[in-house]
């Protein structure tokens, strides 16, 4: 008896846990790992923690979840889920279960509500957004990805990864495989991003990313880098997000800039048909878009001039 409670106790869902935690949380950025071990820890453990993995049933689970969904916690309760599939998962390579109940419950969950990435779209806000900006005293490197971010309106995650073999500063192109519809992209490079792109050069030029973490210059800078950065100069995450610079770009540039819907669609990398039916290729209206790309950077310097004043939300001279 006192033998199969100790093989019980080696083969409970938090031992388990705790030994799956342990073999991959090497290859996840930190942010990452506290996160998944304070989940289990508060949400997971006090009720699954002590129980042999393999006398736990769907059911149970769906129990523990229902609990975080109880607290409003919906998003959470989500990757909780994931969180205990994965424990299964490993519990069945090392050959202590022989199957995920966690397969059991799709569908079982309240739906997850599709979020809203925070954004400044009223042109009257903008100028303190960007004074805001460019007051920031970080790093070079997080300064000029975050002077970029509004010049470009690429997804976040693109910023942050790029690299130099992509970019020609004479030709003024960034071309790379945008990460969402996985298609050959380019962003024409206006020449106040090129000059932002120059000033960062010296620093990690010799390096493959633009933009390398401090940690280490083989990766790059954290996805909540652009973020951190916002809130440290009091932009709340209600008002403006990293991703938020596609939503404020897409706005101004059709309701101020009146560009042509599909030019803005296809600058930002979304998937954009002729009227046949077919997905306009990476070069489609590539002049044109170069043109909207360096009047949107002029706009914005306009915002940041003192002699400009907006009337009727359209940039009007001082006195206009």
């Amino acid at each position: 008896m006192k033998v199969a409670q100790a093989n019980a106790a080696a083969n409970s869902f938090e031992v388990v846990a705790r030994e799956w935690f342990e073999k991959n949380a090497p290859r996840w950025v930190p942010r990452h790992s506290v996160k998944i071990k304070e989940r289990l820890e508060r949400d997971v453990y006090p009720f699954l923690g002590s129980q042999p993995i393999s006398d736990i049933s769907a059911s149970e689970v769906l129990g523990v979840l229902r609990r975080i969904e109880g607290r409003g916690a919906i998003e959470t309760a989500h990757r909780a889920l994931g969180n205990i599939s994965m424990v299964f998962r490993y519990a069945v390579a090392t050959e202590r279960v022989t199957s995920d109940p966690c397969r059991d419950l799709r569908g079982a969950l309240t739906p997850k509500v599709a979020r809203h990435f925070s954004a400044i779209t009223d042109p009257k806000q903008i100028p303190a957004l960007l004074a805001r900006i460019d007051g920031y005293r970080g790093t070079l490197i997080v300064r000029c990805a975050l002077r970029l971010a509004p010049l470009l309106f690429v997804r976040p995650g693109e910023l942050r990864s790029a690299r130099w073999v992509d970019i020609d500063l004479e030709v003024g192109e960034w071309r790379f495989v945008a990460s969402k519809t996985k298609q050959p992209h380019i962003v024409p490079l206006a020449s106040q991003a090129i000059a932002i792109l120059q000033e960062v050069q010296p620093l990690t030029g010799h390096r493959e990313l633009v933009f390398p973490g401090e940690r280490s210059p083989l990766r790059p800078i954290s996805e909540n880098t652009i973020n951190a950065a916002l809130r440290s100069l009091d932009i709340p995450r209600d008002e403006m997000t990293g991703h938020g610079f596609r939503a404020m770009a897409r706005t101004i540039l059709e309701e101020q800039l009146r560009k042509p819907a599909h030019l803005i669609e296809a600058q930002l990398a979304h998937v954009v048909r002729d009227t046949n039916g077919r997905a306009y290729n990476r070069t489609t209206h590539l002049e044109e878009r170069k043109k909207m790309m360096q009047e949107w950077a002029d706009y914005l310097d306009a915002l940041r001039s003192p002699k400009v004043t907006l009337v009727d939300d359209r940039l009007s001279q001082g006195g206009a």
